[in-house]
């Protein structure tokens, strides 16, 4: 398998429709094989439902049920570890950063990256809707946090849509415990002090107003920061 693309979903009944049909065309044009794991994280909704007629209609499409909801970070975990492909793609259920911006990653992979991520703020990105103010400020407060304790030159973390080589995604994700929002910074901080190399790449993002990220989150990233930096010290990793 050429090409893995994980997409965790949580309540994703009135999003993913969309998002997977776009994907599955756009990789069925392409000479490379590829699957689609779709990981559920306990949803409530028609999620599952949904998930199982698509498999049926899409071929290379696969779900993966978690019983209970664990949280972004462990579903896009389950997947990455489950997957079978040279490369393995996250993305979001929203389709906020487009499956046609995968080229770029893949180039910086082959260019000798063990991981390339999607950015919203290099030069050359391409924001088509931009987030409400409070968000933005909200992120660039976390980032510059983040590159000051944890990831220096680092300017976009959070963005969903990374790609692995599968070795780097084997042994990041095997070493990562958080289930939650902050999985970002720990799966780039634990690549980064194994000595992988990361490569962030401008992509075209378009903000969902129904995204699940929350203001509220702001001092638990504040905190998990520190943490992590502290866990890493220690470990001497």
């Amino acid at each position: 398998m050429e090409l893995s693309l994980i997409i965790p979903a949580f309540n994703e009944a009135q999003r993913i429709g969309p998002t997977l049909r776009r994907a599955h065309q756009f990789l069925a044009a392409r000479p490379a094989s590829f699957e689609i794991l779709v990981v559920d994280d306990g949803s409530t909704d028609d999620t599952v439902a949904l998930l199982t007629a698509l498999a049926g209609e899409l071929p290379g499409l696969r779900v993966l049920c978690s019983p209970a909801n664990r949280g972004k970070g462990h579903a896009v975990r389950q997947g990455m570890l489950a997957a079978t492909g040279h490369v393995r793609l996250f993305s979001d259920a929203d389709g906020s950063t487009p499956i046609d911006e995968l080229d770029p990653l893949l180039r910086a992979l082959a260019a000798g990256a063990d991981i390339a991520i999607g950015s919203r703020y290099l030069a050359a990105s391409r924001v088509t809707r931009p987030q409400p103010w409070r968000r933005r400020v909200w992120s660039r407060l976390v980032n510059q946090v983040v590159q000051r304790v944890l990831l220096p030159g680092v300017v976009d973390t959070h963005c969903g849509f990374k790609a692995f080589t599968a070795a780097a995604a084997a042994h990041t994700f095997a070493a990562c415990t958080v289930d939650g929002w902050s999985f970002d910074l720990e799966v780039l901080a634990r690549a980064r002090a194994h000595g992988l190399r990361i490569r962030e790449v401008p992509v075209r993002w378009e903000n969902d107003e129904r995204s699940k990220a929350r203001l509220r989150q702001l001092p638990r990233e504040f905190r998990y920061v520190y943490r992590l930096r502290q866990q890493l010290r220690a470990s001497g990793t």
